[in-house]
């Protein structure tokens, strides 16, 4: 059964009404991903597009010449996996659950007709694309415009805007982050990283262990990243 008390808070549905919400909810499958599985692989046919409900999935990419990496962390609410959206064929990476997760897939030969039904969805979809193409190109300034320790920092930064608990004055990223992780979404090795990571322990900005990561002082990681007049 899918819990549509997680589906009908989500923004990708906003203004839309019940029974559009229900017609669509009758084409969609509910599959769960425990943590370590692959939604799909990259380069396989594009059969199907997803809503993330509940977990975290991260979405590698490996190139031609063998390098992995991180591209994007899937949020509860996000859709992935659209393919013929962005005019591809097969899908350009794997998600890989980062912890035990909830999505939601839909046949991608389905796809026009849900959109052409319904404007409200259409724009909101819309709207979520673009949010993540401008994510991707502030991703390209970052990698041509700052140091490796201003990508680390400003990676660190959006993991905590978009997965960040709150504890007093710590912010913890709520799912398994690991040193590796985090050169794979900076594009540098895990030795730089760990050396970063090391340091910022000794000036108490972060703190951590295996996969835990922990914000102690946002603020000098803002200034690291130059965004303390943003």
């Amino acid at each position: 059964m899918i819990d549509r008390e997680l589906v009908e808070v989500l923004p990708i549905f906003q203004g839309l009404d019940a029974p559009a919400l229900d017609r669509l909810l009758t084409h969609a499958v509910q599959r769960n991903y425990a943590k370590g599985a692959a939604v799909f692989q990259q380069g396989e046919d594009a059969t199907h597009f997803f809503l993330l409900l509940r977990g975290r999935l991260k979405v590698l990419q490996v190139t031609a010449d063998g390098q992995q990496f991180i591209v994007r962390v899937v949020n509860p609410g996000d859709l992935f996996g659209v393919a013929m959206a962005i005019g591809r064929t097969q899908y350009p990476g794997t998600p890989v659950a980062a912890v035990d997760s909830i999505a939601l897939a839909w046949p991608m030969t389905m796809m026009h007709d849900i959109l052409q039904r319904s404007p409200t969805l259409a724009i909101n979809t819309m709207q979520m694309i673009g949010q993540r193409l401008d994510a991707a190109h502030e991703r390209l300034r970052e990698m041509s415009t700052h140091d490796v320790e201003g990508r680390v920092a400003h990676a660190v930064i959006r993991l905590a805007r978009e997965a960040g608990v709150i504890s007093g004055a710590e912010i913890r990223i709520d799912f398994p982050v690991s040193r590796q992780d985090i050169a794979e979404m900076t594009g540098t090795t895990l030795h730089t990283v760990s050396r970063i990571l090391s340091h910022w322990e000794t000036k108490g900005l972060v703190k951590g262990g295996r996969q835990l990561l922990v914000i102690t002082d946002l603020p000098g990681l803002r200034r690291l990243a130059g965004e303390e007049n943003d």
